[in-house]
């Protein structure tokens, strides 16, 4: 017989070993005794139904609480998920300079599993059509397009945004028109602003994504929710427009003159957003930023791509939209010398450009990860592209035998940078498969980002590209929501994989490069 440990216990034990032998005895004998033995077992009989009464009550409780448990956790599992960014890193609200405090509005919620393959999509996901309502449009030339027309030098400036542009006409894409309504007055000084509204740009608090600098989040919401001012269409064959931004472009925000601006893009060129967001979480910093807007003065409304103007960037060819003229020959030979590498000035007989080595590394892994070919590879020899491919439409495919002599393109520096590049024209491609993926990108690459790769490595790139894709209101909402994003996370993550087990198989060195 074991003594009972808790005090509550050891009463009851007490209690009733005083107890029954009284109640045998009661019960044994014809008659009691005495009435204090009378009353001493009917207390003794009351007192051991209430014991028994509550042992019934704590296990019919607990036998609830059991069945109850595994469906409260799989309610927790299987909830639906707001289409919210993920992480731990909610800091609470600070006080902006005008003493007023910016406004929590963000919950963060734990990861799901992951798919097991990745879903087969062609660019983005297409947004769902919206109902077009009738809006009168007549065929307008491009004097109607602009808006407060710019200087005679930030006009000349605008014949190079070609380079920020390329050529993104789009086979069977209808043309953009002005729309005349409300918001906009042709011909006039200014468009109307807009209503004050919540920004697209969903910034929970100042503690932004730690790979989004301050300059970053400031450039994001002034494409975001910036007032138009003007549209200026940069050439009669490109799609892309000039958006003249209202607004003062001092400080470190670039400017086509008085005004920021930003290059407004095709709808299908969206993967441009995704491409910029990638670019800040593996630590490379060369692309432009770029937000999803909703022109409301363009027919149909569709969201469409707004990348930084930066006039800082070096003027470039017409034919390649490059500031350096390099063929796939000298770029094999220049990527042997390895030009700057470790401060060594390269010799003339070398053929080095004035680009450091390391960052062609970095474009490659770039542009392996997003599958763009419109820079390395724009005859598209590495892959079987598909009719709609650019180079397909130019017919750049038969050249592909002699691949020396192809020419680069979107190669672009900054005059005042020239050792670094600034990655433009950045679309993607989701929809390569696994086995058509172009590794040609890769050739000659034998070092790569330790940033970027230990990002790869960390299994936490799903993570990061939700948190940070969730700030662009506009592109999440065309995406499809949360659902939409997975996808595209789904293929990057497994060309991740892919680019890992390259590294490894063909020893290449991963080397920090931060110079």
């Amino acid at each position: 017989m074991t003594c009972p440990d808790k005090p509550g216990q050891l009463i009851n034990w007490f209690i009733c070993s005083l107890c029954v032998p009284r109640v045998r005895k009661l019960w044994s004998s014809r008659r009691p005794r005495t009435r204090r033995n009378l009353l001493l077992g009917t207390a003794c009989a009351i007192y051991l139904g209430f014991l028994v009464s509550q042992v019934g009550r704590a296990s019919l409780q607990q036998g609830r609480a059991a069945e109850k448990g595994p469906h409260r956790g799989r309610d927790t599992v299987e909830a639906p998920f707001p289409e919210i960014p993920l992480d731990g890193t909610l800091a609470p609200p600070e006080s902006q300079g005008n003493g007023t405090t910016l406004q929590l509005n963000v919950v963060y919620i734990t990861l799901r599993s992951k798919r097991s393959k990745p879903a087969n999509i062609r660019g983005t996901v297409k947004p769902k059509r919206r109902k077009k309502y009738a809006v009168a449009s007549p065929a307008l030339g491009q004097e109607a397009l602009v808006g407060p027309s710019l200087q005679p030098q930030e006009a000349a400036r605008a014949a190079d945004a070609e380079v920020q542009g390329g050529n993104l006409g789009k086979v069977g894409e209808r043309p953009w028109r002005l729309i005349r309504g409300s918001g906009v007055q042709v011909g006039g000084s200014d468009f109307q602003r807009p209503e004050t509204r919540e920004s697209n740009i969903r910034i929970y608090s100042e503690s932004a994504p730690s790979w989004l600098s301050k300059e970053d989040i400031l450039r994001m919401r002034l494409l975001a929710d910036g007032a138009v001012a003007g549209l200026h269409p940069i050439s009669s064959k490109s799609g892309a427009r000039l958006l003249v931004l209202e607004g003062s472009a001092a400080g470190s925000v670039p400017g086509c003159g008085p005004s920021p601006c930003g290059l407004l893009k095709q709808p299908l060129d969206m993967s441009e957003v995704f491409a910029f967001h990638l670019d800040r979480i593996l630590g490379l910093n060369r692309t432009l930023p770029s937000v999803s807007r909703k022109s409301e003065f363009i027919q149909d409304g569709r969201p469409c791509p707004v990348i930084l103007w930066d006039s800082s960037l070096s003027p470039t060819s017409n034919e390649t939209h490059s500031s350096v003229k390099l063929t796939w020959g000298t770029y094999q030979q220049s990527l042997k010398q390895k030009c700057w590498q470790n401060g060594r000035v390269p010799k003339p007989e070398w053929g080095c450009t004035e680009i450091h080595h390391h960052e062609w590394s970095k474009l490659a892994l770039f542009d392996f990860l997003l599958q763009i070919y419109n820079r390395l590879d724009i005859n598209c020899c590495g892959f079987r592209p598909r009719k709609e491919d650019a180079c397909v439409q130019n017919g750049l495919r038969p050249k592909c035998d002699n691949q020396d002599s192809v020419a680069l393109a979107h190669v672009i520096q900054r005059k005042h940078d020239p050792r670094h590049l600034v990655f433009i024209d950045n679309k993607g491609f989701f929809d390569r498969s696994e086995d058509n993926l172009n590794f040609k990108l890769l050739e000659g690459i034998k070092e790569f980002p330790e940033s970027a790769v230990s990002v790869l490595k960390s299994q936490h790139l799903r993570q990061k590209l939700l948190q940070s894709l969730f700030l662009d209101k506009v592109y999440w909402e065309s995406q499809g929501g949360r659902q939409g994003i997975e996808k595209l996370i789904d293929v990057i993550e497994q060309r991740a994989k892919i680019l890992l087990t390259y590294i490894n198989a063909h020893g290449a060195k991963v080397l920090p490069m931060n110079e």
